[in-house]
């Protein structure tokens, strides 16, 4: 996950409060030692050194957590697929230098969660090509704000908003004027015509979060420049095409469930304005907003399905 989670919360209890976030914040940290690409021990990492040469067995919660990723995978056509590790390391990222084009198509050889097989029997993991690997971050904190919000209910706490870098973040609850939480999905910064600072762009959406769960993927954020002339590039790769989103501006999902939100976002990043069409009729109780930039002038454009709040025309 490598990013940072905050709880806000409140209720009569300021030690209760602090005992509950405390301890969901471990969970947290426990589920990033599990999960994580990069780091030394977790089972995501034991997998992609080990799953290519047989079948690995890992723990329910991991096997469980898998299954569920293939699940949304296949529903969303692949626009999020869990093992986009290679070609994003292609790409420049994951701590590798950008590759060239018979590299990044050797990469996409690679993808696609028909080559993670999962044995129900055994309980373990094996992957059909060397190569192959896993990456839960479009999936992993959307289903750490899950354990985290399950900690916090336990604890009997009723009102709290947790975030994980800003991307996914689920609202239990009321703020304490008794309104919904409220989160802002915020406009790019157009460039300054003067020297004069711009003024704030208006928000896209203010969306109400009432025991609901949002999950936000945009184009802007970490990127990659291959060389010192070539264009860079966001982080959002697209597994359909091999090479980064160019179309797509931002997308949010909005569900009951943190994980399903998290890869939904992903999802309707790479699949756009198709994935509008498709997306509801598997997921009925989510909403959907999309924002695409227009390759005619540049301008952009909002599309939206049961999704509150949004501020601009569609």
């Amino acid at each position: 996950m490598a990013t940072r989670f905050e709880i806000a919360l409140h209720g009569a209890s300021p030690e209760q409060l602090r005992a509950a976030a405390e301890e969901a914040l471990d969970e947290v940290e426990r589920l990033e030692q599990r999960l994580s690409y990069f780091l030394e021990g977790s089972e995501i990492r034991r997998l992609n050194l080990q799953a290519a040469a047989g079948s690995v067995r890992v723990d329910a919660e991991v096997f469980q957590l898998l299954r569920r990723a293939k699940r949304l995978s296949e529903a969303t056509q692949g626009g999020f697929d869990p093992t986009i590790a290679p070609l994003m390391r292609a790409w420049g990222f994951r701590g590798a230098a950008p590759a060239g084009p018979e590299e990044i198509a050797h990469a996409r050889s690679l993808l696609g969660m028909n080559l993670v097989e999962l044995d129900e029997t055994r309980q373990a993991v094996r992957f059909a090509k060397p190569g192959v690997a896993l990456d839960l971050g479009a999936l992993g904190k959307g289903y750490a704000v899950e354990r985290a919000l399950l900690i916090l209910q336990e604890a009997g706490i009723e009102h709290a908003l947790i975030h994980g870098g800003t991307s996914s973040v689920h609202g239990l609850g009321r703020q304490p004027d008794g309104s919904p939480w409220k989160i802002a999905l915020e406009a790019p910064s157009a460039p300054a015509a003067t020297t004069q600072p711009p003024s704030p762009p208006r928000p896209w959406a203010v969306v109400p979060l009432q025991n609901r769960s949002l999950s936000v993927s945009a184009i802007w954020g970490r990127r990659s420049k291959p060389d010192g002339n070539a264009r860079s590039h966001g982080h959002i790769i697209n597994p359909l095409t091999g090479a980064p989103e160019s179309n797509a501006v931002l997308a949010a999902a909005l569900s009951d469930s943190g994980a399903d939100v998290d890869a939904l976002s992903t999802g309707l990043m790479v699949l756009g304005e198709a994935g509008l069409n498709h997306l509801p009729d598997r997921f009925p109780n989510a909403g959907f907003f999309l924002a695409s930039q227009s390759d005619r002038d540049g301008t952009i454009q909002l599309a939206h399905h049961a999704f509150p709040g949004v501020l601009s025309p569609s």
